[in-house]
């Protein structure tokens, strides 16, 4: 509960605050605002706090009142530590954590705190999480429907991307494979112990983590084997892995198999195949209509029928940076999106082309993660970008000195995506002038990347869209 009265929160009852080390993170912010929200005293510290943490915790008294770290906030006074991925196992505030004994959760460990008496559906996959997530939790709020949620992007009619309460049946998270905190090495969405669950595809990520893809197929198996028993999981058969993931769990549980439904595109617009005939919907492409499908059966064990689920689906627009159309004007139209895995890039890449099949497809990929710059790893690209009509790589040399990885050539990259006609650019500047000299007239731009190319100001690509 608030107190209307002081700016602080009242906690409930036996809590006497939680702390946060690493406060700013994408995740952590959002869960310390919905902790706020629930009525914990809600403290935290970090190094570094960037737009839009940095607001959204000032406007709710959370900023901390200067970055850095500091052992003596550390008391015994505070119930708990949430620590954060970015922090490192020697951070100060840490250290002085565990010597005093404080509890010390990870982020998914807390989040599976607050919801051990609830329902708990969590969506795994390599690709397709934040989607098929969202979606659900589209429908939910389409029909009234109050669920507790942790997603990973910020949706159109959420104030947040976390949310908790006391009173909720359900709570529907997405399930991320990688690591858990700096002293828990376990993926987590091991740590969720669902009831309801989905598998969308498995596509080796985060090499510098899962060194195989057998190590990494692995998680995702351990997962499977969690679900509570007389569980369910709703799985991807159409991801040939996926499926012997499915049918090799010997974990007592109901299965549920989906596949991309039948679909059309008629100028421009997706019509999906429904039992009252086609049904034009806003989001596009194969992988997002598996998305689809997905979601539809997660939400029909949550008790929304296909009838409803239809009628809510209809304006889906997508989850931020997933197929985001930035601009379009006649014969026009720019998209960004989040891919970076090959998988992703190549269904992203796919997608945009079969929407717009009679105009030139302008691809752009910034290679910016820790898999992407790997120099072994950069042979899993080749073909992602075949689809495109014009298809781009940009990656910046001083990213790969700050992961500290090897150099990777400009010819190690021509030769991973086997394409001979491939643009490549290491230089932000370069990069731009490219794209502002094009003609795009009877084009679809499309930029992919988990960063900004270097500085690309991307409402100023709208312009380009006149």
């Amino acid at each position: 509960m608030i107190d209307k009265n002081n700016t602080q929160s009242i906690p409930p009852s036996g809590v006497r605050g939680l702390h946060f080390i690493a406060i700013g993170g994408a995740a952590m912010h959002n869960l310390a605002l919905a902790l706020h929200n629930k009525g914990y005293l809600v403290t935290g510290s970090d190094d570094a706090i960037f737009e839009p943490s940095k607001s959204r915790l000032e406007k709710r008294g959370l900023l901390p009142a200067e970055e850095g770290w500091f052992p003596e906030k550390i008391t015994t006074n505070i119930e708990a530590i949430i620590l954060g991925m970015h922090a490192k196992a020697d951070n100060p505030e840490l250290l002085k954590a565990q010597e005093l004994g404080l509890k010390i959760y990870s982020y998914p460990e807390f989040l599976y705190e607050q919801s051990k008496n609830k329902t708990r559906v969590v969506i795994g996959g390599s690709h397709g999480k934040t989607t098929i997530t969202s979606m659900i939790l589209h429908v939910m709020h389409y029909h009234n429907i109050e669920v507790d949620y942790m997603v990973g992007a910020q949706l159109e009619g959420f104030d947040t991307m976390v949310h908790l309460t006391e009173n909720n049946d359900f709570i529907v998270l997405e399930g991320d494979e990688y690591l858990t905190s700096p002293i828990d090495l376990r993926p987590k969405f091991h740590l969720y112990q669902p009831n309801i669950a989905l598998l969308s595809g498995i596509a080796w990520d985060h090499i510098n983590v899962f060194p195989t893809f057998d190590n990494y197929v692995a998680q995702f198996r351990i997962f499977a084997n969690q679900i509570t028993r007389g569980g369910i999981l709703v799985y991807n058969e159409e991801d040939q892995v996926v499926k012997s993931v499915a049918e090799e769990t010997e974990n007592p549980i109901r299965k549920i198999a989906y596949q991309t439904p039948s679909y059309s595109v008629e100028n421009g617009t997706t019509l999906l195949n429904t039992p009252e005939g086609p049904m034009p919907i806003e989001v596009f492409g194969a992988h997002n209509l598996s998305n689809l499908a997905g979601a539809k059966w997660i939400c029909q064990c949550m008790g929304i029928d296909e009838a409803q689920f239809y009628e809510a689906i209809a304006n889906f627009k997508g989850a931020s940076k997933r197929l985001e159309k930035i601009a379009e004007s006649t014969g026009k139209v720019a998209y960004k999106d989040f891919a970076h895995s090959p998988s992703k890039v190549s269904a992203t890449t796919k997608a945009v082309k079969a929407q717009y099949p009679d105009r030139k497809l302008v691809a752009c990929l910034e290679l910016h993660t820790y898999s992407s710059l790997n120099a072994a790893f950069l042979k899993e690209y080749e073909g992602a970008l075949d689809t495109a009509d014009v298809a781009v790589v940009f990656y910046s040399p001083d990213a790969v000195k700050i992961k500290q990885l090897d150099e990777v050539s400009q010819e190690q990259i021509a030769k991973a995506f086997n394409r001979k006609d491939l643009i490549i650019y290491t230089n932000p500047a370069e990069f731009k002038d490219f794209l502002f000299s094009q003609n795009l007239e009877n084009s679809a731009l499309l930029l992919m990347s988990s960063g900004n190319y270097g500085g690309l100001n991307f409402d100023e690509v709208k312009g380009l869209m006149n």
